[in-house]
């Protein structure tokens, strides 16, 4: 294969990170201060000292969001490419002279739901193209089924989009003897069969479509770009009729483009690879993704569960550039529709994420690499330290409302001490950590508005549809704060967790399994804010939206499942979104019967071409990182 372009520029990059950090920290040290002098009233006891330490990671964790979201904002207004800066072209494709497989892993899915997905991509693909595709791209659906009677099923799906795909594009099927190494391990065994067969893997989730237009767009710039390791996508959420589900596809497709182009701004070609919607340079990933178990027992050691970070960080550890491309259109997913089973899957990610802590200090890695795994387990330890603060400082009130003002030590003094009037320093403190949670929201809002308001309804629709998400966002924020923090203490004292399939159609939840799973934050809520209204009332009024939140939890896990409530707002025009008001031709697909053939027909592998695929050294001994690595030999 010959390549003509270089990688695309990265002007300033260095200079880019630097300021982010300056901001980052400059905003953190303003609210530590503030928050110092709030705490200290002659001095600074344990607890006092505890509730700063926690605000300082939390705060800054906020900060590091909320300059994120003003690039992106910046970025996506005056339509520059985050990467080059320069002003956004129409995407660059070219004649496919390489061999790309889409493969898809799916574990006790449903056949018909996944093989949809997958037969509304392939068709768009092959619908964005004149070029003879048979040669160029197959696709591979890998089974790690248990279920026998599910497995059936994928058999019969397989066969019959086989024939519909007859002649125009290849579709393999394969199901595993074993599911070790879950997902990961998975695709390390395609890999070692048939990977030096492919120049590139598409992965594509069990639920996930992708429109041809895009998928020609991914494989032109990896032949145009030899140093280009991955390149991940920005997967939206499709599909949604539950109210739960359709307030977070409203928040994915409002807010997400925007913050994704702040991250890419700072990434630059270090950016984090999600496991799904992605393309990657096989033989890259096949010599450096191989990965080992963890020492020790789960859940902090053996499989590493969230295997995606550590895949992006090896591919950039050994000199290959990871980009995340805000451009491509028609990425989409779906997602659990209510609050319990999205919880659930949060349960396997937080895990995962605390398991690279383990490896932050692994030899070799980039300073961003490093970055991503203390963000990815922040993302859950945040909550746990949110809720440390605030039972913190809940006791700290409760202490000074029960002590008896002393003006005089014991000691002989000629003057009081008076004790420090830090009230107005408190509201001005929060609302510049309200401010920084809900600018990044009125930022996605204004950059609609202006720019294609008429994609989410119309901008009064828009703007309501905003505020009712804004409202919900402060209302579950609470509950998702106790669940995450259940999961870290969980997982700290040794409770490690299965693997099942994702709930991803709409459910409704029971009353009683909604109070099963919430009676607890319920009743915490409910002595909290017992407590403070009457030892600290003033206290009490500023802990409104987390008891509220809290005591309200049955009945938002409840609604959360409803799709009366959701199908209501959308026969409204409320929570409208792009895929439903302008749908991408791929989802106009999407729901194609499959027409099953009897008897099914055996679904078939192409020819082995077995490569190794090494483990990878992930402990503290130090190795040269590569600061420049040429293209691996392709195979054509």
């Amino acid at each position: 294969m010959s390549y003509a372009d270089p990688a695309p520029r990265q002007p300033l990059l260095w200079l880019r990170r630097l300021a982010l950090a300056v901001l980052v920290l400059a905003s953190t040290a303003l609210g530590v201060a503030t928050m110092f002098r709030i705490l200290y009233d002659g001095g600074l006891g344990i607890l006092q000292a505890a509730v700063l330490g926690l605000f300082a990671i939390t705060f800054g964790w906020i900060a590091l969001a909320f300059w994120t979201a003003l690039i992106g904002f910046v970025i996506s207004l005056a339509r520059r490419d985050p990467l080059t800066l320069a002003r956004q072209a129409p995407p660059a494709t070219a004649a496919l002279a390489s061999r790309t497989a889409l493969v898809m892993p799916i574990y006790n899915e449903d056949p018909a739901r996944a093989l949809g997905g997958l037969e509304a991509t392939c068709h768009d693909l092959l619908a964005s193209t004149d070029q003879d595709l048979h040669d160029r791209v197959e696709a591979f659906v890998l089974s790690d089924t248990r279920d026998d009677a599910i497995a059936a099923d994928e058999r019969r799906h397989v066969a019959a989009l086989r024939q519909r795909l007859a002649g125009r594009l290849a579709l393999h099927y394969r199901r595993r003897a074993d599911n070790a190494g879950r997902k990961a391990g998975n695709l390390a065994e395609f890999c070692r069969r048939w990977g030096r067969r492919y120049d590139y893997l598409v992965v594509l989730d069990a639920d996930s479509v992708m429109g041809g237009p895009g998928l020609l767009q991914m494989i032109s710039t990896m032949q145009r770009e030899p140093e280009l390791g991955l390149l991940q996508t920005v997967p939206i959420p499709i599909r949604q009729h539950t109210l739960f589900g359709r307030f977070t596809q409203f928040a994915a497709a409002l807010y997400s483009p925007m913050l994704a182009a702040g991250q890419a701004f700072w990434q630059g070609d270090c950016a984090n690879y999600w496991g799904h919607n992605a393309i990657l340079r096989t033989r890259a990933f096949m010599a450096h993704c191989g990965l080992p178990r963890l020492s020790g027992r789960p859940p902090l050691g053996g499989e590493i569960l969230s295997h995606d970070f550590v895949e992006a960080a090896l591919l950039r550890r050994d000199g290959w550039r990871v980009r995340l491309d805000v451009g491509i259109q028609a990425s989409f997913e779906e997602l659990p529709g209510n609050l319990l089973d999205y919880a659930r899957r949060d349960r396997r990610w937080t895990q995962g994420n605390l398991q690279h802590l383990r490896l932050l200090f692994a030899s070799g890695l980039h300073p961003i690499s490093r970055l991503h795994f203390a963000m990815g387990a922040l993302a859950y330890l945040s909550s746990l330290l949110w809720v440390l603060m605030l039972g913190l400082s809940s006791a700290d009130a409760m202490l000074n409302a029960l002590s008896r003002e002393r003006f005089f030590s014991d000691t002989y003094q000629l003057f009081p001490d008076w004790p420090l009037d830090t009230s107005a320093m408190v509201m001005p403190l929060l609302a510049l950590t309200a401010a920084m949670l809900l600018l990044p929201k009125l930022f996605g809002l204004l950059l609609a508005l202006w720019q294609n308001p008429a994609a989410f309804g119309g901008r009064w629709r828009l703007s309501a549809s905003a505020l009712l998400e804004m409202l919900h966002a402060i209302l579950i924020a609470p509950l998702m704060m106790a669940f995450h923090s259940a999961f870290v203490i969980g997982i700290l004292v040794g409770s490690s967790v299965g693997w099942d399939p994702q709930t991803r159609e709409g459910r409704p939840v029971a009353w009683r399994q909604a109070l099963a799973h919430t009676r607890a934050a319920t009743l915490l809520g409910g002595a909290w804010a017992l407590a403070m209204y009457q030892f600290t009332p003033s206290f009490f009024w500023w802990l409104t939206p987390v008891w509220a939140g809290l005591i309200s939890a049955p009945l938002l896990v409840r609604l959360s499942g409803s799709q009366r409530l959701g199908n209501g707002l959308a026969r409204a025009g409320l929570l409208a979104v792009p895929s439903d008001v302008q749908p991408a031709a791929v989802l106009t697909r999407l729901d194609a019967p499959l027409s099953l053939p009897t008897p099914a027909e055996a679904a078939g592998v192409p020819p082995e071409q077995p490569g190794d695929m090494p483990l990878q050294h992930l402990g503290w001994r130090r190795q040269r990182p590569a600061r420049h690595r040429p293209p691996l030999k392709e195979p054509h």
